[in-house]
């Protein structure tokens, strides 16, 4: 194995590199990047915009800022791009995966997140917070930091689904007020027997005015009537006999 062969394995795909031009041809630069063997650049990877020639991006002598696109050990071949590669790639996205970006544009459905990839992230407003949020501006800006979490991935729409509020428990308030929700009503029974307890323990008390129902004074006012109605029937019966 030659000198040329053992140093391969030690450069590793995205490094970078300060290169410097040795020689141009029609398919792209040989450079050098301190490595025992040249490396290449092709046409298609000096620019980020389509070119014509390679003079028309480099010359002999130029020195550039590189990346490792691609590691040939078997040709012995390191290949080089001069435009800078994603932090992220379409296999390095997976639903589950922590992300961090800098929030790049607000509409009202949510918020644009450039995490590093292809394609800014999109938060929906309902993935913001656990609390209702009206206008997603009302708690994030453009340029702001931020944290989330990968929901969603569609690697044919290039579409990125992420959730802020998946990092965030749930707030125990809200926790408590579910809980209070869920509990059953109290029976007519239960209300009942409450009422009678509450009755034998405050019997002598005068309740205040704005405690009185009004439906419970009703029947009330109806048991004592229909009571003198019978008294008044018994007397009169035994006055007839």
């Amino acid at each position: 194995m030659s000198a040329e062969m053992s140093t391969a394995p030690t450069v590793e795909r995205k490094q970078k590199f300060t290169a410097k031009v040795i020689k141009t041809t029609l398919a792209g630069a040989i450079v050098d990047i301190g490595l025992e063997q040249p490396s290449i650049i092709h046409i298609s990877q000096l620019s980020s915009e389509p070119i014509k020639r390679v003079e028309d991006a480099v010359k002999v002598g130029d020195e550039l800022e590189v990346w490792v696109r691609r590691v040939d050990e078997r040709n012995n071949r390191i290949e080089l791009t001069t435009i800078e590669p994603l932090a992220m790639e379409w296999r390095d996205i997976q639903e589950g995966t922590k992300v961090s970006g800098n929030v790049t544009r607000i509409e009202n459905y949510g918020v644009f997140i450039e995490i590093g990839a292809e394609r800014p992230g999109m938060a929906h407003v309902s993935e913001l917070a656990h609390d209702y949020v009206r206008n997603p501006s009302d708690i994030l800006k453009v340029g702001e930091e931020v944290e989330a979490k990968v929901i969603g991935v569609n690697r044919r729409k290039k579409q990125i689904k992420l959730s802020i509020k998946a990092l965030h428990e749930v707030p125990q308030e809200e926790e408590e007020e579910d809980e209070e929700d869920v509990k059953p009503a109290p029976t007519a029974m239960e209300i009942a027997l409450r009422k009678a307890m509450d009755d034998d323990a405050e019997a002598d008390e005068v309740p205040d005015v704005d405690e009185v129902d009004e439906d419970e004074v009703e029947v009330e006012v109806e048991t004592h009537r229909q009571d003198a109605e019978d008294i008044l029937a018994r007397t009169l019966e035994n006055r007839r006999s």
